[in-house]
């Protein structure tokens, strides 16, 4: 391997794990390969984790990349972050008390983004929509649509102020005429046309591909084939 590649740290929940994706492991494995095609793209490391939350995350992103191989005596050139959806659920009713407040998650996201910032170039991804009509997930856990748009904008105001590029996912899937089948039947974790959108967006993404230093390979659609 050319060790002069630049290195991406993908960092998130189970949307970054690519839970879904039967297919082709979900839109940051679809990533990878993408990248994998080109000597000159950057290595990405994929380092999703099913049920994380922003304090999940916070813990452990840095001693992640602290013990994998290259990155041992260096730090990775950038950072994707990737999470929140989890962070919205509330617990036990629909009115329920939510796994981390709106104002805690924007405090604790300050805090992890000028973290971040320190060691590496960090970019944020926004939230995927849920299935209402099937909550509770896990018989306990009520996702919202509502939620997950509040959550979002906390992530871009966020983004905003430390000057971190940001991708917003959620209004944007939600205008798709298709979105809700892109859904698997827990109501939250999107399937492998859903993943596929994803990996189209992140592929059609200008402060991520002028990082890499890569030209869009493919166009972003608005639909899934």
């Amino acid at each position: 391997m050319n060790n002069m590649q630049k290195k991406l740290i993908v960092i998130g929940d189970s949307g970054v794990y690519g839970w879904g994706d039967r297919e082709a492991g979900g839109w940051c494995e679809r990533l990878r390969c993408h990248w994998m095609s080109d000597p000159g793209a950057p290595v990405v490391y994929t380092l999703g984790v099913r049920g994380d939350g922003l304090e999940s995350v916070a813990r452990r992103w840095q001693r992640e990349w602290q013990c994998r191989g290259e990155l041992r005596r260096q730090v990775p050139d950038a950072v994707l972050l990737a999470i929140g959806l989890n962070d919205t659920a509330r617990i036990g009713r629909p009115d329920g008390r939510p796994q981390l407040t709106a104002d805690a998650y924007r405090f604790g996201l300050q805090q992890l983004l000028t973290e971040m910032r320190r060691n590496a170039k960090v970019m944020v991804m926004g939230l995927t929509p849920v299935d209402e009509a099937v909550m509770p997930f896990a018989e306990c856990l009520w996702y919202s649509n509502q939620a997950a748009s509040v959550y979002e904008a906390q992530l871009e105001d966020a983004c905003l102020e430390a000057d971190v590029p940001f991708l917003p996912i959620h209004a944007a899937m939600l205008e798709e005429p298709n979105w809700l089948s892109w859904i698997e039947p827990d109501g939250i974790h999107l399937n492998s046309e859903g993943h596929s959108w994803i990996h189209k967006r992140v592929m059609a993404w200008s402060s991520l591909l002028t990082w890499a230093q890569l030209e869009p390979l493919t166009s972003f659609t608005p639909t899934v084939g």
